[in-house]
């Protein structure tokens, strides 16, 4: 039974990561994006407690998955649950050059050119990613790979997709 938490900076390749592991494998999958923001103007953070509900939901509907987003207080709630972790860590640059060639998001943004609007706050943000201390840092990343007992790995270059 594949119960698989991908964690990593935005731009690391967890989303491409995640439907190449579910399409191959047949894992349901689960983008943290879709239960940690409300779909407000601008959006703001779920509480954690209705976060919370969304991924015990998901655990009680869909034996096998995948799970991915750099959010760890909700990475942390799966991860008892997982059988694996992984950890893209390609550095900011890659991240950065993965961002300015990003797809289309329908699930986060109305159109392109509202996500084209948000892409320099998006940089600056991932330019953040070593520095800062919060819930979405390599910090924090880190911690919950170097504490997590099951079977992991760490991927300094992107993972082959086949």
């Amino acid at each position: 039974m594949q119960r698989i938490v991908i964690i990593g900076n935005s731009g690391s390749g967890k989303s491409t990561l995640a439907k190449s592991l579910a399409h191959r494998h047949g894992l349901a999958r689960l983008d943290l994006d879709t239960i940690a923001w409300r779909p407000t103007t601008p959006p703001s953070r779920r509480a954690l407690v209705e976060s919370e509900a969304a991924i015990a939901d998901f655990h009680a509907e869909q034996p096998c998955w995948v799970i991915e987003g750099c959010y760890a207080d909700l990475v942390e709630l799966a991860l008892p649950h997982a059988t694996q972790l992984l950890f893209l860590n390609p550095g900011v640059d890659v991240c950065i050059a993965h961002c300015r060639t990003r797809q289309w998001e329908p699930h986060k943004y109305s159109s392109p050119a509202a996500q084209d609007r948000n892409l320099a706050m998006l940089l600056d943000w991932v330019r953040g990613y070593e520095t800062r201390d919060d819930e979405f840092s390599l910090r924090r990343h880190r911690m919950l790979f170097d504490g997590f007992s099951g079977e992991k790995r760490e991927y300094i270059e992107p993972p082959a997709l086949a």
